[in-house]
Parts: C-alpha cells; structure tokens; sequence
C-alpha cells in the first residue's frame, strides 16, 4: 500500500472554498480502482491548511493516479490556490493494506 499524506496551505481568499474547488478531483480520485481512501481535513494548527490522507493500493494505482486526467487537471489548477509549495509524505509499505483498529484506545463501557 502506498500512503500520502499532503499539507495544503491554501490562499486565504480560497479557505472556505477549498473542499468545493476540488472536488471533482476528490470524486474522481475516489472512482479510481486502486484508490483504497482520499479524505480531507482542515488543520486545527496551521491557518489555511488543509491537510490530504490518500492510500492506493499498490505502485501500479499510484502510477495510474498521477498518471490520470483529472491528476493533470488538478495540479494544473491549484498553483493559482496555494499560498505555499505543499508539503508532502509518502510512504510505499507491502506490509500496510489499509485502516486498522487502534489497541491503545477502546470505548469505555
């Protein structure tokens, strides 16, 4: 599994618009067969950043992701968003195949 995550530091005026300006990108990452999850949050820190949690399955997915469309499209568009190159992380793991439970927390009773 391949999992990224990117930190978006958005345009101030472009915030509060951030999740509609990229959703068709959003919706078209989701469609993708080796998409395993694509999920945006805002930053409870750092002002204006939005922060992206992605996992494809294998390479082959990721290659077909920045390979794709909708993945030139996008990164066309947003240099005109970000106030900041995006910092990213990537992390290619064979032995990582998605969500698991956390053992230190457990609802009480």
């Amino acid at each position: 599994m391949i999992l990224i995550v990117v930190k978006w530091p958005v345009r101030p005026e472009f915030d509060d618009q951030w999740p509609e300006l990229v959703r068709e990108f959003t919706d078209a990452v989701r469609a993708e067969p080796g998409n395993v999850f694509f999920e945006w949050s805002r930053s409870v820190d750092e002002p204006h950043t939005w922060v992206l949690v992605e996992g494809f399955r294998d390479a082959e997915a990721g290659a077909v992701h920045t390979a794709s469309e909708h993945f030139t499209k996008a990164v066309g568009q947003m240099p005109d968003w970000v106030s900041a190159t995006p910092s990213i992380m990537y992390v290619d793991s064979p032995d990582l195949a998605g969500w698991g439970p956390m053992g230190e927390v457990q609802p009480r009773g």
